[in-house]
């Protein structure tokens, strides 16, 4: 996992987080996007599900069993 440190994140367009309105949970590579499934698993259902739904689409081999 890269190290993401705040001016990196702050250069990180809208589309590399799955809530880019609140600029949370950052997806730009598969580490961060599998952190970020597991960060909301303890998060509302109407997150997990945004969450999920970015994670899939950008990454749509994460979380499917082989």
């Amino acid at each position: 996992m890269t190290r993401l440190t705040s001016k990196t994140r702050k250069r990180l367009p809208k589309s590399d987080f799955a809530i880019p309105g609140r600029r949370a949970y950052p997806i730009f590579d598969m580490s961060h996007a599998r952190n970020a499934l597991a960060r909301v698993a303890n998060k509302s259902p109407a997150i997990r599900a945004k969450v999920r739904a970015a994670v899939h689409r950008k990454y749509p081999s994460i979380g499917k069993h082989k």
